[in-house]
C-alpha cells in the first residue's frame, strides 16, 4: 500500500482559511512563480518549490477530502489538481448527475475512506486534505506523514489544519525542510 500522507498549505498560525473559508495570500505561491508544476495546470511556483511539489503531486493517486471541502469547491469540477481517483467522506451520496465520468467515491467515514482510498491508490500516495476530516483521519492514527507548506502570515483565527481534535500526538523530526519563495515545505513522519 502507498503512504498516507496530510497535506495543505497553513498559515504561520496553523489555519488552512479563515472563519469564511476563504483561503486569503495561503496559495499566492502557487501562482507566483515561473515554473510550472505538472505540465500546463495553470500552477507556476518557484523552482525550489517546484523540485518539491512535481514528484510529490506525480506521486498521488487518490485524494480523500471532506464533504464541506467538497461542497466548497464543487469537487473541482471533477478534475482533482492530481491523482487520479478521490474519495470524499460524507454521508450524502455524491450529487445526481454530477460529473458522472468523475472517478469520485463516497465513503460515511474516514475509516471506509482510508480503505477505499488505499484499494484505489495501489503504491501510489494517498493525500489527505487537511482540516476536520483531516484531523478525524490523523487522530485515527491512519495518517503516515504529515506534510505542511507554511506560508508566512497570520490568520489570527479560522479553520485548524488539524480540524478541531483534541489531545496531544507527537510527530518525527522534520525529515524535509525546504525554505523557498513564500513558503516554506515541511514533511513530519507520524509516530506510532
Amino acid at each position: 500500500m502507498g503512504t498516507v500522507i496530510m497535506h495543505s498549505v497553513m498559515s504561520v498560525d496553523g489555519f488552512i482559511a479563515d472563519g469564511n473559508d476563504e483561503v486569503g495570500p495561503l496559495h499566492d505561491w502557487y501562482f507566483s512563480g515561473d515554473t510550472p508544476i505538472l505540465g500546463g495546470d495553470g500552477f507556476k511556483v518557484s523552482r525550489t518549490s517546484a523540485e518539491y511539489v512535481r514528484p510529490m503531486w506525480e506521486s498521488i493517486g487518490v485524494i480523500v477530502m471532506g464533504r464541506h471541502l467538497f461542497d466548497l469547491v464543487n469537487g473541482w469540477e471533477g478534475r482533482p489538481p492530481a491523482g487520479d481517483h478521490v474519495v470524499v467522506v460524507s454521508h450524502r451520496p455524491k450529487p445526481q448527475g454530477w460529473h458522472p465520468e468523475a472517478s469520485y467515491h463516497f465513503a460515511g467515514d474516514v475509516r471506509a475512506a482510508i480503505a477505499r482510498a488505499q484499494d484505489l491508490a495501489g503504491d501510489r500516495t494517498v493525500a489527505v486534505n487537511a482540516g476536520d476530516v483531516g484531523g478525524q483521519i490523523f487522530a485515527a492514527g491512519l495518517v503516515d506523514e504529515v506534510a505542511i507548506d507554511v506560508v508566512p502570515v497570520v490568520f489570527g483565527s479560522g479553520r485548524r489544519y488539524f480540524g478541531s481534535g483534541e489531545g496531544q500526538r507527537r510527530l518525527a523530526d522534520p525529515h524535509v525542510v525546504i525554505p523557498s519563495d513564500g513558503v516554506l515545505h515541511l514533511r513530519f513522519k507520524t509516530a506510532r
